[in-house]
């Protein structure tokens, strides 16, 4: 089941039970006093046993005061001058166990001295291109092939193709297997920013750099559309992904621990972000 995602005031809200939390996705600072109230009072209701807020750096102090503390920042994230930080707040002992950190120190030191390492060709066979409405049937298999569970419904067709109308472009990498590797990137026109997401590469097609392929796409298409600062909010466990990252520049920004649902357990995930 996937996670309930709705407006409060000017705000814009996800969570759900597979995830246990709450996911403040876009803050109006109109609704600041309103929806703090808002998500305590959900996730006392609803048992939820974090809640993560993105929020521009000049609203940290006034969650700081309502027990945030910050787990990552994203610089120019803003219309390309506000930095964004990631605040969170744990209502659970367990929850707030900071799990693997010791891996997931050492994934980010042994990555980030892989900076700048390009990818070989791809055979010419092979292309990557945008992907288009009559794709969204292989773009559901592949996910459906790649996760067991997801925070967003993009095991459902309909879903592909109402964000593909709205603000995700998807791109993806065809053998004479058809659809191999996919990944999207989530434009947020008004900031100027991108989230670099949904990475997913078919098991026989792994180890041949297809995400690596499909970020260096994605950042030259960004770049193209005027977007200046790019991000991702990768699996902190995942070597592969968070080799990706490091290979294409990209900077760390901080880990947020035990957040999200994804593949049938609740991870911490990476932030990651580059300036173009």
């Amino acid at each position: 089941m996937s996670d309930t995602i709705e407006n409060f005031g000017h705000s814009i809200l996800q969570h759900g039970k597979e995830g246990n939390r709450i996911y403040l996705m876009k803050f109006d600072t109109s609704d600041e006093k309103s929806l703090l109230e808002h998500m305590d009072a959900l996730a006392l209701k609803e048992n939820y046993t974090k809640i993560v807020a993105k929020i521009p750096g000049t609203a940290k102090a006034s969650f700081e005061a309502q027990g945030y503390q910050q787990e990552a920042m994203m610089p120019s994230y803003y219309n390309r001058h506000q930095d964004c930080v990631m605040m969170c707040k744990y209502l659970s002992e367990d929850r707030a166990k900071k799990k693997n950190e010791s891996k997931i120190n050492n994934i980010i030191a042994s990555v980030q001295e892989k900076a700048g390492e390009p990818p070989a060709a791809l055979p010419k066979a092979w292309r990557l291109r945008r992907l288009t409405p009559s794709d969204a049937p292989a773009i559901a298999q592949v996910y459906q092939t790649v996760f067991k569970s997801y925070p967003f419904p993009i095991f459902d067709e309909n879903y592909l193709l109402e964000t593909m109308a709205d603000n995700i472009q998807y791109y993806g990498v065809f053998t004479n297997d058809g659809l191999v590797a996919v990944a999207s990137s989530e434009t947020d026109p008004e900031h100027f920013n991108s989230e670099m997401t949904d990475f997913a590469v078919l098991p026989t097609y792994r180890g041949q750099q297809l995400a690596l392929h499909l970020l260096i796409e994605l950042e030259k298409q960004m770049k193209q559309q005027d977007y200046r600062l790019l991000y991702t909010i990768a699996r902190s466990l995942s070597f592969g992904m968070n080799s990706t990252f490091a290979k294409a520049g990209y900077q760390y920004g901080g880990t947020l621990f035990n957040n999200t649902q994804i593949a049938g357990s609740i991870e911490s995930m990476n932030i990651w972000h580059k300036e173009l």
